[in-house]
């Protein structure tokens, strides 16, 4: 069976966490998941020509993830991590390696074959990268799932940014804070959760749109009406680095595997608990994921 082709367009970087540094950036994290659940991940992104730039790319090379990684004349990434009860706070520095991505042949012909893409605002800040990766979602295949994980970092986004790539997405993923946040830049104020999640739906045509709500809850609810809302599992954390992401590629690949909505988003829901039991984004995998909904005492007909 050929396995799915799972692309990222975005930032690459090294989270600076207090135990010191991992590879990371939340569209390279999507990717490295889908290809831990079964995908031909593969990550596109610019790194600095410097000694960073040279881990980062042995880095992706021993995660078995696939890259085309451009080498430019500004540094490459880093970001500061601070953990505040294994809760991560970001600061982020402008005007680095992933703000100059190219528009190349190489890059149009690799996104032309990817079953699904997965990008977010932080990647679109500079006009640069922004502009490059508008076209190459022009050149998605018919089909092809196109993952918005909106991710709103500091400074680095707008209601216009989001709109837009809004109309490019077929798969929208919000967290309950950013959705308040988003009611409001919308206009949408005095709804509900669900009604303010369904008025996103219908008005950008998207086939899912999914919420997670922390340590409460998430729900994913497609185009037909179907939905599925499963509870968090209550783990040890240790940080929840590249849960959210880990959640997008576990949920994404099911779902391409022709798993149900239900089965795929319960798949997503134990990868990312089994992510925060680890330290950084990009953990080994067991050789069989714990069922943490199942030691919780979730079972489906909770529904």
């Amino acid at each position: 069976m050929t396995k799915p082709i799972a692309l990222s367009l975005g930032e690459l970087l090294w989270d600076m966490l207090p135990s010191g540094k991992r590879a990371g950036g939340a569209p390279v994290n999507f990717s490295y998941h889908a290809t831990k659940n079964g995908a031909e991940g593969y990550a596109i992104s610019a790194v600095g020509e410097d000694e960073l730039g040279d881990e980062l790319i042995e880095a992706l090379k021993q995660s078995g993830v696939k890259s085309i990684v451009q080498r430019n004349a500004w540094p490459t990434s880093t970001v500061e991590v601070s953990l505040k009860n294994g809760i991560p706070e970001y600061t982020i520095v402008k005007n680095v390696a992933w703000d100059h991505l190219l528009y190349t042949r190489q890059l149009i012909d690799t996104v032309s074959k990817a079953d699904a893409v997965c990008f977010g605002t932080l990647g679109l800040r500079s006009q640069e990268s922004h502009d490059t990766i508008v076209e190459l979602l022009k050149h998605t295949a018919p089909g092809t799932l196109k993952f918005f994980d909106v991710n709103l970092r500091g400074d680095h986004y707008s209601k216009e940014l989001i709109h837009e790539m809004l109309t490019y997405a077929t798969v929208f993923k919000i967290n309950d804070a950013e959705l308040l946040l988003l009611q409001d830049m919308f206009g949408i104020r005095g709804t509900s959760n669900e009604e303010a999640c369904d008025w996103f739906l219908r008005e950008f045509h998207l086939d899912y749109i999914i919420l997670t709500a922390g340590a409460e809850f998430s729900t994913i609810t497609s185009r037909t009406g179907e939905t599925s809302t499963i509870p968090t599992p209550h783990v040890k954390v240790a940080d929840t680095v590249g849960a959210g992401d880990c959640f997008s590629g576990t949920f994404t690949i099911n779902i391409l595997k022709g798993e149900s909505l239900h089965a795929a988003h319960r798949a997503a829901v134990n990868a990312a608990a089994f992510v925060c039991t680890q330290s950084g984004a990009w953990p080994e995998y067991p050789a069989v994921m714990p069922d943490f909904l199942a030691e919780s005492g979730y079972t489906d007909d909770k529904e």
